[in-house]
């Protein structure tokens, strides 16, 4: 979403690079280009002016002519004063001291309240709660029975009495609703609230009265970021005759400008708290301003990628997958696919290298990243035998074009997966007589003494990889395991092709 935000941002900085003194004409250029950059973006007008004003006088201020990197001291401002606007701090939901904790959906007809309400559920219950449903939207057609299929998808139970379609009473249905989870020992009441195209008093009488009736800890604004300052004008709307405790920002994985995330904050005084991206029900996190500012200035976001490696890696997994390479048992492509199956549940193997610093300049190479060859590469090997899994030296001919048409590739994508896999187990074989810390990335992966029980040790400590110099193969670092399988599939991106600290980063 913040792609042509972060592209002007970075222009701009580069202007500064190399100049050892700031003269105030050159803040003053700065400070106009990010201003330009800002309302392209379709942020709100007083929030760009009071943004740059700030900029400007921090940057004219004697923390950015004593600095020995001025130009640095000003993306320093830059981010710092993006963390505010954003928010400041992470949010959290307020929960009940006692009975169930409710939390009440609001917002237009088309912002994603339903399949929010899902999202919230599913991240709700792997948190070790018992969330439920309650459907009262019973405007919007067929919106009870989207609720149940979310539902069920998510794991968790719908209350929902009334068929919906324009029948039933929304405020009974939620007063229902929390009277059902008392008596079930749910611990989170989840309502989906009615929405409207458009703000309308039976709108606003309507929510209001479900509030009262439920009594909600959490008010929450779902609306959708990509229909840029009309969110803003939604929300105030919004907060001025019902009042909400937060803002969720749905569709930021769209294409839109991003005015909408750095308007809204500043223009309701309230926090944005989850952010969903995605259209499945894994793709909701957390808000943090931080790290969404990092990533707006392409730093990265390199703790949202390690929470979102530590939920896609089985601890127990990771433990036995280092145990058998300390001790120098083979890396078998039985390893391997269990391996890129936890990756893939990261999520795309673009999204996951953009978060990673200095990815801004390689938008073309992530935009090519193709996720379907993870699932060609699971076909090959799921074509295998046991036996061709465990030792794939017995692949003769025959065997290769029997895959091959098993799958549905190539004999070459087959010959190809096994020559790259060749080079990541001759690594791993390397990594598990030179010792294990250089997996120390992976979720319980931790630095790992040298084994020496390798039959050729014989007491001499072996030489690690160097970085760079060693196959190819398959790291513990979650964000280098991407670049890795998607090496270990088509050679593309590479990582001698990457800037040279970036490569050093995931190396």
């Amino acid at each position: 979403m913040f792609a042509s935000l972060s592209d002007r941002l970075a222009g701009t900085f580069k202007s500064l690079r190399g100049k050892g003194r700031l003269s105030e004409s050159d803040i003053d250029a700065t400070v106009a280009q990010i201003r330009t950059a800002l309302l392209e973006a379709d942020v709100a007008l007083p929030v760009v002016k009071a943004f740059c004003a700030t900029v400007k006088e921090r940057s004219l201020s004697a923390e950015v002519s004593g600095a020995l990197n001025p130009a640095q001291q000003i993306i320093k401002i830059v981010h710092e004063e993006l963390i505010g606007i954003l928010g400041g701090s992470t949010r959290s939901l307020i929960f009940a001291k006692t009975g169930p904790t409710v939390i009440l959906l609001t917002g237009l007809q088309g912002a994603g309240k339903t399949t929010l309400a899902g999202k919230l559920a599913k991240m709700l219950a792997q948190e070790g709660h018992t969330p439920l449903l309650v459907a009262a939207d019973l405007q919007r057609p067929n919106a009870v029975d989207q609720l149940k299929v979310v539902g069920e998808r998510a794991g968790v139970p719908t209350f929902a009495p009334e068929p919906g379609n324009g029948i039933g009473d929304p405020v009974a249905v939620a007063r229902a609703g929390k009277q059902f989870a008392i008596e079930k020992m749910h611990d989170v009441v989840i309502v989906d609230s009615a929405g409207r195209l458009a703000i309308d008093q039976e709108l606003m009488n309507q929510l209001a009265q479900v509030r009262d009736a439920v009594s909600p800890e959490n008010v929450l604004f779902v609306v959708d970021a990509m229909i840029g300052q009309d969110a803003v004008i939604t929300a105030k709307e919004f907060v001025n005759h019902i009042g909400f405790d937060a803002v969720v920002l749905t569709k930021l994985d769209g294409d839109a400008r991003g005015g909408a995330a750095l308007s809204i904050v500043s223009v309701v005084e309230r926090p944005i708290m989850f952010a969903s991206t995605g259209e499945k029900l894994e793709d909701f996190e957390v808000f943090h301003p931080d790290r969404m500012a990092s990533r707006i200035l392409d730093m990265g976001d390199l703790l949202s990628l390690i929470e979102q490696a530590e939920r896609a890696f089985d601890a127990e997994q990771t433990d036995r997958f280092t145990e058998k390479i300390a001790q120098g048992e083979s890396f078998t492509l039985e390893d391997f696919l269990e391996q890129m199956q936890a990756v893939k549940k990261m999520g795309s193997l673009g999204k996951i290298l953009g978060m990673l610093p200095g990815m801004g300049d390689m938008k073309a190479q992530l935009d090519q990243v193709d996720d379907k060859e993870l699932d060609r590469v699971a076909a090959i090997i799921l074509s295998m035998t046991p036996a061709e899994r465990r030792d794939p030296k017995i692949l003769n001919g025959s065997r290769r074009a029997r895959i091959a048409a098993g799958s549905g590739t190539k004999v070459n994508d087959v010959n190809s997966l096994i020559e790259r896999f060749a080079q990541a187990q001759k690594m791993m074989k390397q990594m598990g007589k030179g010792g294990m810390s250089g997996m120390g990335g992976l979720p319980g992966m931790g630095g790992l003494p040298s084994s020496g029980g390798g039959k050729k040790s014989k007491g001499k400590q072996q030489k690690s990889v160097k970085p760079g110099k060693g196959a190819k193969g398959r790291s513990g670092n979650p964000a280098k395991r991407a670049v890795g399988v998607q090496d270990a599939l088509s050679g593309e991106p590479d990582l001698g092709s990457l800037p040279p600290e970036l490569r050093k980063l995931l190396q």
